[in-house]
């Protein structure tokens, strides 16, 4: 099934009058693009509350990352308790996490306190293409928490990555991984095409564990891409925060990507790869 992004009329389909409270777990980026910063920021742009557990700080500009400083873990601990006993939080991003023993004290407060949605970006490869996370802290990751999870978003090569698969090159290679990815246990799979670029548009695949959605928008020629997975990620877990259903969540995230890339060239930030517009239209409505 194909579905466009340029007509989504999707609406809540639960109503709450509670504030749709999103915790963010990830790693900060100093230079505001990426991480924590892009998370709140997407977070607050689609209409949800925004808290944030920070797992690690790296220094962190349009030019890349000089340096990462691992939270220590008792803290990371003490950050998820501090939100969960307190705040009615109603969807969890998880984005950077560090190692493995970071991934498991995770894992084990999304057990214990069971929030009602569970969004993983899996941040395991860097631009350069260097894994960012070991063997093993990805072993961690695929065997305690990703099959708690209401959805992953890993780009190309993180879906390869988690697979042991060879990096897609094309649409049919893409597909060819949807059986893996099912197998990896969470209730489904947004895996990102935007790594294709020589395809006109940016095509995505939501897997469900019985039929996969074609998402498909525009490819937008900017530099300006930092921080789009996370993005992305995060408008999922607000959307979904405010009662919208998976696929409705998906729809209006990737249409707000979509729009926060087109605009992103109106910002003026660093000398290397920018952020995307988070604030494009300055409130939530991006219909």
């Amino acid at each position: 099934m194909s579905t466009s992004m340029s007509n989504s009329t999707a609406v809540p389909t639960v109503s709450s009058a509670s504030t749709p409270i999103v915790l963010t777990i990830a790693g900060s980026d100093s230079g505001g693009g990426a991480g924590i910063q892009a998370d709140i920021k997407a977070i607050s742009a689609t209409g949800g509350y925004a808290c944030s557990v920070i797992t690690a700080i790296t220094a962190q500009n349009t030019l890349g990352v000089s340096a990462i400083f691992p939270i220590p873990l008792k803290h990371v601990e003490k950050q998820l308790d501090a939100v969960f006993t307190d705040l009615n939080i109603i969807a969890v991003k998880v984005g950077m996490l560090a190692d493995a023993e970071i991934i498991k004290i995770v894992a084990a407060k999304i057990k214990q306190y069971q929030p009602a949605f569970l969004v993983i970006d899996p941040v395991m490869v860097a631009t350069s293409g260097d894994l960012l996370l070991q063997a093993s802290a990805i072993n961690t990751l695929k065997s305690e928490l990703l099959p708690l999870a209401d959805i992953i978003t890993p780009n190309l090569p993180e879906g390869a990555a988690l697979i042991g698969s060879e990096v897609p090159n094309n649409e049919g290679s893409m597909e060819a991984m949807i059986s893996g990815l099912r197998q990896l246990g969470a209730k489904t799979v947004l895996l990102k095409g935007g790594h294709l670029e020589k395809d006109e548009n940016s095509n995505d695949l939501l897997i469900f564990p019985d039929n996969v959605h074609h998402l498909t928008a525009k490819r937008i020629n900017t530099r300006n891409t930092h921080g789009t997975g996370c993005t992305l990620s995060s408008a999922i877990a607000s959307y979904l925060a405010q009662g919208y259903d998976l696929l409705q969540a998906v729809q209006l995230a990737k249409q707000y990507i979509s729009q926060a890339i087109a605009h992103a060239d109106e910002l003026d930030i660093g000398q290397g790869h920018g952020p995307v517009n988070h604030f494009f239209n300055g409130h939530a409505d991006v219909s």
